[in-house]
């Protein structure tokens, strides 16, 4: 059974979500919808962008991915079809792709323009459900992503910061993510980091990994390599690591050896 997934900003007390759910299946009736996340912030393509990364490489790589945070709705934004080596992409051209399509081998990227796969009388308020729905279950019944419209060419990406090598012994990393309990996921994975490391986040120094939160004591700092993709996050031991740091996503964070 095909299998999609939906990932938006509409959570859950109106009935956008459920409304999606009813066009694909009215269209495939046998594909399974397994719903990512509904709860990222109101037009917050970054945080959409983190979800899909941190979610679809534990999926099969026939699965559809359907991804609506979409500011410029109605706009002249395109809408997207991106077929890779780890599954079809559905979502606005506004960079929400850009974390998720690094490292993927793109097969083929449509703009999708055929009308014919869209549903009849299509607002400019709602394209999850006239434009991105619809596509998402005919790619899952096995239409090929170039009927649904035409080459896309170059994608709009978000411009993220990237960590800075300063020398063996220092990088500069950056606050990339900020989850639900208040961790801070950084941009930069356990192998690129400096013997021995220690992290200054806003003034607050934590020294050396650790393997998981209780290996310090309530309310206290902690480093370690996190589940996404080994980056290493910042944690409080039940608190709020975000709201002590005063740190928000972007900041920087270096990340040096300890000195002997």
């Amino acid at each position: 059974m095909p299998i999609i997934t939906l990932t938006t900003d509409f959570g859950l007390s109106d009935a956008y979500v459920g409304v999606m759910k009813g066009v694909i299946l009215s269209i495939a009736p046998r594909a399974v919808i397994v719903d990512l996340c509904h709860e990222v912030p109101a037009q917050d393509v970054r945080a959409a962008a983190f979800a899909l990364y941190q979610a679809t490489p534990f999926f099969p790589a026939d699965a559809v991915h359907l991804a609506v945070v979409d500011p410029g709705v109605g706009s002249s934004r395109r809408a997207l079809a991106v077929y890779t080596d780890q599954g079809t992409f559905v979502a606005p051209d506004n960079g929400l792709l850009s974390l998720v399509l690094e490292g993927v081998v793109r097969r083929e990227a449509v703009s999708l323009t055929n009308s014919e796969y869209w549903l009849p009388g299509v607002s400019t308020t709602f394209h999850g459900r006239d434009i991105f729905a619809p596509a998402a279950a005919h790619l899952a019944n096995g239409v090929p992503p170039s009927h649904l419209g035409s080459p896309a060419g170059d994608l709009v990406r978000l411009q993220l910061l990237k960590p800075e090598v300063r020398s063996p012994q220092a990088v500069v990393a950056h606050i990339l993510h900020i989850d639900h309990f208040g961790n801070l996921i950084l941009d930069v994975r356990a192998d690129r980091l400096p013997h021995r490391p220690v992290l200054e986040i806003a003034g607050r120094v934590i020294g050396g990994l650790s393997a998981t939160y209780a290996d310090v004591a309530p309310g206290e700092l902690v480093a370690y390599v996190g589940s996404t993709h080994d980056l290493v996050e910042s944690a409080v031991r039940n608190g709020d690591a975000a709201q002590v740091t005063g740190a928000d996503v972007g900041a920087q964070v270096l990340i040096r050896s300890e000195v002997t």
